[in-house]
């Protein structure tokens, strides 16, 4: 039985609370974030930047075709993990590129999270008002 020629590559993207796996295959560069083009999905064009990032660093715009199912948080948050799952699903397809990628900090994981909120405050950081009489 021959095997099949294209390859295909998965990744995972984390950012925030927001989780997107990343299927990355030889094609002519389209996006597809659940289904909808990432221009569609993604409206503000500093999104958009973020998501292209990974291919301008490594100069393969319009080489890759991705599929994309991305999970929790907010927009922002799924553009940071679409664009860190790329990354790391171009490293899987071509090691060559994990330098100019690290050398751009696509491949570092945010660890940035949303401080938990604490016992007899309002928040994580706000206290209640004090009265010194």
């Amino acid at each position: 039985m021959a095997q099949a020629t294209t390859r295909e590559y998965s990744a995972t993207g984390r950012r925030k609370e927001a989780t997107a796996r990343v299927r990355l295959a030889l094609g002519e560069g389209k996006i597809t974030v659940n289904g909808r083009p990432y221009r569609e999905y993604f409206p503000v064009e500093s999104m958009q930047l973020l998501v292209e990032q990974p291919f301008q660093v490594t100069e393969t715009v319009k080489k890759y075709d991705v599929i994309v199912n991305a999970q929790g948080g907010g927009l922002n948050g799924q553009a940071g993990a679409v664009r860190h799952g790329i990354a790391r699903a171009l490293t899987l397809a071509d090691i060559e590129l994990r330098a100019p990628l690290k050398a751009a900090g696509c491949l570092t994981r945010d660890a940035r999270e949303k401080e938990r909120k604490k016992v007899g405050q309002p928040g994580a950081r706000k206290r209640f008002q004090f009265s010194k009489r």
